[in-house]
């Protein structure tokens, strides 16, 4: 398929695409303060793109757990001299992560052309902005709020991939409802969103399923804290280091049909997804050509 948004016409059939993550935050989880005067993110987002990524992903409210709302009005005021400054230096498309409508008009004005949204249209005008102005919109499940997500999260009968599943079905079909098109909308489970470590590992394991739900597939997992509880290391030196396992998960991913990874290091999770669609590759040389003894590789 081809991903639409705005002017942008993005194949999405065998290569991947990565959205390099810009937060303008005080206060986001891996990297907040550290773009959060104007031309230092603009220069980031321009390294985001030399180092590999298709789509800049811009930020101005932290969603990490714990984190308090701000207003519309200071986020706006936060991402669009970064949007703005980038548009003028690269067209490259630019998502706005962002859950309010009004944030997301405004950012389509200053240049971004995809709606990053976490709350997958909690904002009854959000539907209509993405419609209206022809956005890529990405629909991501949570539960609860930033503030209190991580608060004891829990699912009936501990099967979050079939709440997950359900939730992001409903969400693509209000959003067609809205009028945005089929082949600009795309799902994300929300990794990290109201979910245990379990919770998490039950929906990457789900990946095969998820991608059947009708439209693309995004995972953003990068440097999570999840991460660390596969060896329980929560030492200083392995939380600095969450991007070896993320880069693992993005390689697992993409071979089982996710195509979208929303990351903080561009450079290595694009040869990750490099190498692993090379090893799809040979799986489809070897379904066209079976007695051919160099394709040993089976699906």
């Amino acid at each position: 398929m081809t991903f639409h948004c705005c002017h942008h016409q993005i194949p999405l059939e065998k290569k991947a695409l990565i959205l390099g993550i810009l937060n303008v935050t005080p206060d986001s989880c891996s990297d907040g303060g550290n773009f959060f005067d104007p031309q230092k993110a603009v220069a980031r987002g321009l390294e985001l793109i030399a180092e590999g990524a298709d789509i800049i992903d811009v930020g101005g409210e932290s969603t990490r757990p714990g984190a308090a709302p701000i207003s519309p009005e200071e986020e706006i005021r936060r991402v669009l001299p970064v949007i703005q400054g980038l548009r003028t230096k690269t067209d490259a498309p630019i998502s706005i992560d962002t859950s309010k409508a009004a944030v997301a008009e405004a950012a389509i004005e200053a240049g971004a052309s995809i709606i990053n949204d976490v709350t997958a249209l909690s904002d009854p005008k959000m539907g209509e902005v993405a419609a209206s102005t022809r956005a890529g919109l990405i629909l991501m499940h949570l539960q609860g709020t930033p503030l209190a997500m991580q608060t004891a999260p829990s699912y009936p009968n501990d099967d979050v991939v079939t709440v997950v599943a359900n939730f992001l079905t409903q969400a693509r079909a209000k959003a067609l409802r809205y009028g945005v098109q089929k082949n600009a909308l795309v799902l994300d489970p929300g990794i990290g969103f109201g979910k245990t470590v379990a919770h998490n590992f039950s929906l990457l394991k789900a990946i095969p399923q998820l991608t059947q739900l009708g439209s693309p597939l995004l995972l953003g997992h990068s440097r999570k804290w999840f991460l660390n509880g596969v060896s329980g290391d929560y030492s200083p030196r392995a939380l600095e280091e969450r991007f070896i396992p993320s880069i693992a998960v993005t390689s697992i991913a993409r071979y089982h049909g996710a195509m979208l990874f929303r990351v903080h290091d561009p450079r290595a999770h694009r040869e990750a997804v490099r190498t692993t669609e090379q090893l799809l590759s040979y799986h489809d040389t070897a379904s066209k050509y079976p007695n051919d003894s160099h394709c040993f590789f089976k699906r």
